[in-house]
This record gives C-alpha cells, structure tokens and sequence, in this order.
C-alpha cells in the first residue's frame, strides 16, 4: 500500500502570547490554547493533497507526547488523515528520542514518503527530519516550497539565499516542509464528528524499543528584552559616532 506517514507535535498555538513563569523554569501553558505545530499542519495538508490526487493510498498521522497530545492527533484526523499513532512520553522528547521512535513507526507501516515540518515553533531545534533520515538510511529534502511525486521519485523545489535550488530523491524519502508549500484546510464540524470514529492506536517508548534520554539540560527561561526606541541621525558621522558610544565599533 502507498502510505505517507506524518509526524505533527503539540504547541502553544502560534497566535498566544507567550509567557515566562516567575520562576524561571518554563513558559506557562495553563489554560493556554494548544495546537498543531505550523509547519507540520502543512505536512499534513500536503499528505493530502497527495492521497487525493492519487499518488498514496492512505495517510498515517503520528505523535510522541503526553496524553494531551490526542486532542492534537483527533484535529489531524479531522483534516482527513485515515489513522493516527500516539506515542506516549512525559516530559521533554529531544529531537533524537523522537527521531528513533518515528524509525520504529516507519520499519511498522513502512511508508513510501515521510513528511514533517521543518521545524517546531516552541524550541526551533530544526532537526528531528534530518535524523529520522540518517537513521533510516534514506534521501532526505528539507524546506520544500513545492512536491512533486513521479516514477518513484519525488521532486522538491526549496528556497535558498540564491533563489531555488530543485533537488530530485528516491523514494522512500523524507521529506520536511516550508511556509510557502500550501495553506492548511479549515476543519469542518462534520469532519470532527466523524474523526472520533477513526482509529487512534496509543504506544510508549518503551515497546518501541526506544530510551528517553535528555542530553540537554534547559537552565533557565527568560523573556527577550525589551526593544529600546530608535533615534534618528542626521548623516553617516553621527551615526558612527552613535555605533562607538553604544561599543557597536
């Protein structure tokens, strides 16, 4: 069977206003609205876009966090994934553990392609679709602009300093999307009815065979600085002469 398997994570949604806690240790999430991670709601719209054009036959939605993340699983569901995998994990999942754990989902469902974003919006780590490759021993494409799939290949066009650059894999191939790909679907409240009737499989790290382990320790949240209000300068001399005193030159 042509599958796509997609990887989406749990986020504060992107239109939040983040805030630090008192104490340092995080950001709170209390009451703050969740949502699937941009760039891989993208993924997912591109998965389907793919299934309904005919190039997959099914679309495998999948997940490494706390039982939360369901609610996450049951949106993508709704946009129209077919099934959905969580994979139950408290705490911090580095890029590596959910790099190993989507390894096991893929040796499982064996997919033809592996869509993810290219980044998460909460820690910007960039890495888990690159990993995923590496492990997997397959051609990887990161910040696809476009996908096209043909003969057992895909096609991706990415936008780079030079303007585009097309790169051309075999498949089965990873594949990790940008901003510019689609624009995700609208969830209908028909379709979320119809979603809790679709299968929803829960796994743990453990029966996949993968460790949680934490390399990095995260010391202290803080917010960014406030930006301090610009001056205007008359020419080029003063504006150096501003640089030196703030120790800029």
């Amino acid at each position: 069977m042509k599958r796509i398997l997609v990887g989406i994570k749990r986020v504060v949604d992107y239109n939040v206003r983040i805030r630090v806690k008192p104490d340092g240790s995080g950001v709170v999430t209390d009451g703050v609205k969740m949502s699937i991670n941009p760039f891989d709601e993208i993924a997912l719209e591109e998965a389907l876009r793919i299934k309904e054009r005919g190039g997959a036959e099914e679309v495998v939605v999948a997940t490494i966090g706390p039982a939360e993340t369901q609610q996450q699983l049951r949106t993508a569901l709704a946009m129209g994934a077919d099934r959905a995998l969580h994979v139950q994990a408290d705490g911090i999942v580095e890029p590596l553990v959910a790099a190993r754990a989507l390894l096991k989902l893929v040796e499982r469902e064996q997919p033809l392609l592996v869509i993810l974003g290219k980044q998460a919006i909460d820690d910007d780590n960039g890495q888990t679709g690159q990993v995923l490759a590496a492990l997997w021993n397959r051609p990887q494409a990161t910040y696809a602009s476009k996908l096209e799939l043909k003969d057992g290949t895909a096609r991706v066009t990415r936008e780079v300093d030079a303007g585009l650059e097309t790169l051309e894999v075999d498949l089965p191939a990873v594949i990790t999307t940008d901003l510019r790909l689609n624009e995700p679907r609208y969830v209908k409240l028909p379709d979320i009815m119809k979603a809790k009737k679709k299968p929803l499989e829960t796994l743990t790290l453990s029966a996949l065979g993968v460790q949680q382990r934490q390399q990095l320790k995260v010391v202290r949240f803080e917010p960014p600085p406030q930006r301090q209000k610009g001056i205007k300068v008359r020419d080029a001399a003063e504006l150096v002469d501003a640089l030196k005193k703030k120790g800029l030159l």
